[in-house]
């Protein structure tokens, strides 16, 4: 398949998932790019073992959780230089939340965002993206039951969050 083919059958499926993992339509384009270059880079190596979107759900899954690593540094480093001020804060622009709920789900992603990479992605590929535990744990290289069991911590995990930031 070429890298056209590629793009046109799944362009949407990663910028979706990537926009799961970083609430910002700006980076998730971004995080798109990535993904086909890397995917250019190393289509001669696909080996026809997964099929071409979990091979892509897993270039995906990397680079947005690099892009987020990325980011968090750099926060760092512009926190120990004195350039980041009291009023920057992480942007929520995410299209698909209308205006009158983007408060409640920011805080929600917000409470997402600081699951463990693994129970992260587990329930963004579960609960957001729909994907059977079969194909989740392909892309994960994870047994079925392993991510069942991942879904599970992430959702009490997340449950315990905003109970506590509520009470």
């Amino acid at each position: 398949m070429t890298l056209e083919l590629l793009y046109e059958k799944y362009a949407k499926q990663v910028y979706n998932l990537a926009l799961q993992y970083v609430q910002n339509s700006n980076d998730a384009e971004e995080i798109t790019q990535d993904v086909f270059l890397a995917a250019y880079k190393s289509l001669d190596k696909f080996r026809n073992e997964a099929n071409h979107s979990t091979w892509l759900y897993r270039i995906t899954i990397n680079k947005s959780l690099d892009f987020l690593k990325a980011k968090k540094r750099k926060k760092r480093f512009f926190w120990f230089t004195s350039e980041l001020t009291e009023n920057d804060s992480v942007e929520f622009n995410h299209p698909g939340v209308l205006i009158e709920n983007k408060e409640e789900t920011a805080f929600i992603f917000s409470c997402i965002n600081e699951l463990p990479d693994n129970q992260k992605t587990a329930l963004i590929l579960n609960k957001i993206e729909q994907l059977p535990l079969a194909e989740i744990a392909v892309i994960m290289e994870l047994t079925p039951k392993a991510v069942e069991s991942l879904v599970q911590r992430a959702k009490t995990n997340l449950s315990k969050k905003i109970t506590d930031s509520e009470g």
